[in-house]
């Protein structure tokens, strides 16, 4: 129970009162005879009455319906629920309707300096670009591509194709070119958008080849629209500039918008594809303009002019979810470069400068600035920052404290869960209920997710598998090109029939709070006893010596196991015996006897996938001598050398004999 996790944070009477749930529960009331006596019980009443709630949301925040949805929910199924039947939206209509002249559309900062861009060049931007696909024979979903860094380009040529139906998707250039080949020769787009190279820690990356290579691997691109991000004088051959795109002259001419139904494919964003092809995970209009809307604005608490940052690139769900802040008429941050250029204190001065209401990151990065001992509120002013979220990975109880003591004694720690999956978090921030250390907050509104053990049951207080019990609007439609939807059933809803697996091991407490404890498929099955990788990273984040790390248990034939320990050991610190008894006695002392390893290994580095994840499984699946020649993706993983030095190791290392 929280009564064991300290209380950091708790909300005033003038925060909770001021916040967009307190609006929207006396809007429930007011119009719906609706009350609620706490947290608790209107998160009960959104998952009873789905259909009632999902309205309520459409309702409360005016959504712009140019057709007549006949029932909210006209089926239940999971998968194949059918949403707003005979509604006609545009997500970018949603947008431009908040066009003000009281504050810019987006903020850009990269590297070497930062500009702010109106809603009128940006509408005068879209326009162009929109006129341009139509005149190029870009129609209703039609599929569009952006090969781009999170620069306002991305945004601009997204909020373009969204206008007319077409469908958006889009790679960072920090992927391998065959990543990306892969990734988008599944959708066929017909027009490609792509920079000329990107820049990272002052270093730029010529990224010309790697676009002509893509153009001409992926027979269904028509046009390529080349955007001279770091050299203005780029150019490719058989392609248009963006710049003389933008030089067209609008007039009078209006931004116009093209209704689609509920259920029409906004976007289609990827699995990591680290052990297999990418899964083309596609949402609909409607499905993320509702969730957008719901989480951004009840469980984030944006508001309307305050500045939304959050550190991603294209390539992560979260950029996605930067831009989706507009809807509610906030200026999305976007910064491209390096959060640690030319210090891990950079951001934190963009936060004072900006300012930034609302800072996003994932857990490393916040963990990093632990270990570097950064004191952010001994230099910079936080006191506009109302919120810090952080996803990606669980984030350790060590850092809570960190934010507190070093960032800010008042800021709201919003560490939340989702995925690609849904392009939203399941579990997250709430404006109602205080932060205690090392838990996140609550389940989402609308999100029917419970804690299940091995027969299906439900529980509370104990680890289990994170399960949805009924649809939400953001679920994936399909997945594309899956064939009678196999590989969306098998990925979702083949343990729990009707009912959607995630993935992830959660623990919920009997006041809603929860604590994620890493992937449901990397845990560690320890003699019988579940253990979430989590929980063994949370204690080696305290150790000083250690960078880095990452943790297997390997089942044997006979029903023992195994689990190995790979380290990174901190810059001049070298592994010695004591610092692996330091090791074992604090994870024996904080854990259990069954957290500590049977064997430590130094390694030089730990492979990461492109959206951040500690790659677990395939490093399990090494060691257990599994080809993974024809299903490992190395243009997949953000660091490939170092997945290549653990296939080495495990040449020498045979942990299946051990």
């Amino acid at each position: 129970m929280t009564k064991h996790h300290q209380k950091l944070w708790q909300p005033s009477s003038e925060f909770l009162l001021s916040s967009n749930m307190q609006q929207y529960q006396l809007w429930l009331s007011a119009n719906k005879g609706l009350d609620f006596h706490n947290h608790h019980h209107i998160w009960q009443w959104s998952i009873e009455n789905i259909s009632d709630f999902w309205e309520s949301i459409w309702q409360y925040h005016k959504v712009i319906d140019h057709g007549s949805y006949e029932s909210v929910l006209a089926n239940e199924q999971m998968p194949g629920s059918d949403w707003f039947c005979g509604s006609m939206i545009n997500y970018a209509e949603h947008v431009f309707r908040n066009r003000t002249v009281d504050h810019p559309a987006l903020i850009f900062q990269n590297e070497t300096s930062c500009d702010r861009m109106s809603w009128s060049i940006l509408e005068d931007k879209v326009y162009a670009i929109q006129q341009f696909l139509i005149s190029n024979g870009i129609r209703k979903g039609d599929r569009v591509a952006g090969f781009i860094p999170n620069i306002p380009d991305a945004i601009i040529c997204f909020l373009a194709a969204n206008s007319i139906g077409a469908v958006w998707s889009c790679c960072s250039p920090d992927f391998g070119v065959e990543t990306v080949v892969d990734r988008f020769s599944q959708i066929e787009p017909k027009l490609l958008f792509a920079v000329d190279g990107y820049q990272y820690n002052t270093k730029h990356y010529d990224k010309l080849e790697a676009t002509e290579y893509i153009r001409n691997n992926i027979s269904s691109i028509e046009t390529l629209v080349l955007i001279p991000y770091l050299d203005s004088d780029a150019k490719l051959p058989n392609s248009v500039n963006i710049n003389d795109i933008y030089k067209s002259d609008r007039g009078d001419k209006h931004l116009t918008f093209t209704p689609v139904e509920f259920s029409h494919p906004i976007w289609v964003l990827y699995s990591s594809g680290t052990t297999g092809k990418p899964k083309a995970i596609t949402h609909s209009h409607g499905g993320v303009l509702l969730e957008h809307l719901k989480y951004l604005s009840l469980h984030n608490d944006v508001k309307r002019g305050e500045n939304f940052f959050w550190f991603s690139t294209t390539g992560w769900m979260m950029w996605n979810f930067l831009q989706a802040n507009m809807l509610l008429g906030a200026v999305p941050v976007l910064y491209d470069g390096s959060p640690g250029y030319p210090t891990l204190d950079t951001l934190w001065q963009m936060t004072e400068e900006l300012p930034i209401h609302h800072f996003g990151t994932s857990a490393p990065f916040l963990a990093a600035c632990m270990k570097a001992e950064l004191k952010v509120s001994d230099k910079y002013d936080m006191s506009h920052l109302r919120s810090i979220g952080s996803t990606g990975s669980p984030l350790a109880p060590e850092v809570f404290d960190y934010i507190y003591k070093h960032i800010s004694e008042d800021v709201w720690l919003c560490s939340m869960s989702g995925g690609t999956d849904v392009c939203t978090a399941f579990v997250g921030g709430h404006p109602y209920k205080p932060v205690h250390k090392g838990l996140i907050q609550s389940r989402a509104l609308g999100c029917a997710l419970k804690s299940y053990n091995g027969n299906g049951e439900e529980m509370i207080g104990e680890l289990g598998e994170m399960v949805i019990e009924k649809p939400m609007p953001s679920m994936p439609i399909y997945f594309w090109n899956d064939e009678k939807n196999i590989r969306y059933h098998n990925s979702y809803f083949a343990d729990y029939p009707g009912k959607w697996r995630h993935g992830d091991w959660i623990k919920i407490f009997d006041d809603g709070s929860l604590i994620i404890q890493g992937r449901s498929d990397s845990t560690l099955n320890r003699k019988g006893v579940r253990i979430g990788t989590a929980e063994i990273y949370n204690v080696l984040d305290k150790i000083s010596e250690i960078k880095d790390a990452v943790i297997i248990n390997i089942e044997q034939k006979d029903g023992s196991d195994v689990m190995p320990l790979f380290i990174v050991m901190a810059d001049g610190k070298p592994l010695t015996e004591t610092v692996k008894t330091k090791i074992n006695r604090e994870l024996k002392s904080q854990c259990s006897p069954r957290h500590v390893p049977d064997h430590i290994y130094e390694v030089g580095d730990i492979p990461y996938t492109l959206s951040g994840k500690k790659m677990e499984v395939p490093i399990k699946k090494i060691f257990m001598k599994m080809d993974m020649s024809q299903s490992m993706n190395r243009d997949a993983i953000k660091n490939p050398e170092a997945i290549h030095a653990f296939v080495e190791l495990s040449k020498t290392l045979d942990l299946s004999q051990i």
